[in-house]
């Protein structure tokens, strides 16, 4: 295939672009929303579970693995599976949150009435406040409106980008108030070079 190589490479630095520039905007929605997610998490006396699907879902396991590391228990919870019986791992004492772009992800809103009726706390993470997953979690916290990367505006790509950066935000802002030290950390991270620079040893 005889591709332009000119027009290729500037349609890839306008996608790259579009997610930076919007990602750089994305503080001005660290606000009360996020402010009260932080201390309903650090107020939780069970753990932190993300729940999502699609490319959503796949942000939540990095964001759960995050966090799991520096001092937040933590896990991931697939929205299908939830439906079929694993919403059993969630207890009261728990604090979901659900990652979703449009805010309406039919798997994720069936499950709102059981986490409901479970009595944990729910923090969504949508692009939608209007949505009504925003509407039915205790807090919701805005991403932001914005435009995919890619030529059909459809593609998850800066929606998904922008996800993750907000949940890094709530991964970093926990570990600090936490104190989560060096050794903490070599404590849940034994493995890879990594963990070799940590520790001195090689597992």
């Amino acid at each position: 295939m005889d591709l332009e190589k000119e027009k290729i490479i500037n349609y890839a630095k306008n996608a790259i672009n579009c997610e930076v520039e919007f990602i750089k905007k994305m503080a001005r929605y660290i606000n009360d929303d996020f402010y009260s997610a932080i201390n309903m998490i650090m107020d939780c006396e069970g753990k932190v579970i993300l729940f999502g699907l699609g490319k959503s879902g796949h942000i939540g396991k990095k964001i759960a693995a995050s966090m799991a590391s520096t001092g937040t228990p933590s896990f991931f919870l697939h929205g299908d599976e939830a439906l079929h019986g694993d919403l059993g791992m969630i207890e009261r004492k728990d604090v979901v949150i659900a990652l979703s772009n449009s805010g309406e992800t039919r798997e994720l809103l069936s499950c709102i009435p059981v986490l409901k009726k479970i009595g944990c706390r729910i923090i969504s993470i949508t692009s939608n406040p209007a949505s009504t997953l925003a509407k039915e979690s205790d807090i919701h916290i805005f991403i932001g409106k914005l435009k995919e990367a890619d030529h059909l505006n459809l593609a998850p790509t800066t929606s998904a980008a922008a996800t993750l950066v907000l949940g890094d935000a709530l991964v970093v802002t926990l570990s600090y108030i936490k104190g989560f030290k060096k050794e903490d950390f070599a404590l849940r991270h034994p493995g890879g070079s990594l963990g070799k620079n940590l520790t001195g040893k090689e597992v």
